[in-house]
């Protein structure tokens, strides 16, 4: 699933044209939906008419979700498994997992790809239905290790779930919480509560490190999810399982946690109770 480095890389290429003219600005024609169970909110034929006409005014991002705040109203867009974004001449030819199209009045076009079909489109008023029940952003400056402190102590629960919980912490998937937690030198299993503050520090770094590692390499690309990215060359636990630790050279174990397959150095993130 594209997490918080992938979801800001796309936003970013939008938003600045990467070799092509920028979304901000450009007006939509009209749509055409492939998937219809991409549009969440309102009705298919709500959204249909509703979005037509409608201009563009940025791109941006909160947490995993694409934010597209138009002259009238805001639409969200929400990757899921499998999905990505690209700004394309209207002659490139359809990708095979092309759902939703937007037309816009330049001649370019805006393909919502989908292979797994789980993506999610949402046209509101008020985005804070859907952005207002996320939690911090990990990044800003505002998000500091007091606040993550505090959020942790509220809970008493296993910590990888815990840090995947977009109420809890926004933008962190999979791949980003075994990262930051071998940045850490944390146990997946550990309880949350169980943290002192040295090592609630060291995790809010390592949540950091990772990301920023992976908006360096523009995300990373894994199958057809994403295109683009080369983070995947420089996981240290993710995806690496019988591999050497890069610190301490312990092969690299896999665990499932919260049914989702979880990499860590038995050694450098050994103690799981305190």
């Amino acid at each position: 699933m594209p997490e918080l480095p992938e979801v800001e890389t796309i936003a970013q290429t939008l938003q600045h044209g990467n070799g092509s003219p920028p979304l901000p600005g450009q007006r939509i024609k009209r749509v055409t939906i492939r998937w219809p169970r991409h549009i969440a909110m309102p009705s298919v034929t709500t959204f249909r008419r509703r979005i037509q006409g409608r201009t563009i005014k940025e791109v941006d991002r909160r947490g995993k979700y694409l934010v597209f705040p138009l002259d009238y109203g805001t639409m969200l867009i929400h990757l899921r498994m499998s999905g990505d974004l690209a700004l394309v001449p209207s002659d490139t030819p359809a990708g095979r997992y092309d759902r939703t199209v937007f037309y816009l009045e330049d001649g370019q076009e805006l393909r919502f790809s989908d292979a797994r079909k789980f993506g999610k489109i949402f046209l509101l008023n008020d985005p804070d239905i859907i952005l207002g029940k996320l939690g911090p952003e990990p990044l800003d400056a505002s998000f500091t290790p007091l606040i993550l402190a505090s959020r942790l102590v509220k809970r008493r629960r296993v910590l990888k779930p815990l840090l995947m919980d977009q109420t809890f912490l926004a933008g962190l998937g999979n791949i980003y919480t075994d990262e930051a937690l071998h940045h850490a030198r944390l146990h997946p299993l550990r309880c949350s509560d169980s943290l002192d503050m040295n090592e609630i520090t060291a995790l809010w770094q390592g949540i950091r490190d990772a990301l920023n590692m992976g908006l360096h390499h523009n995300g990373a690309s894994i199958d057809w999810v994403y295109r683009g990215g080369e983070f995947q060359h420089h996981f240290r636990v993710y995806g690496r399982s019988g591999e050497p630790c890069l610190r301490c050279g312990t092969s690299i174990e896999r665990i499932i946690v919260g049914q989702r397959g979880t990499h860590f150095c038995p050694t450098c993130q050994g103690k799981v109770d305190v």
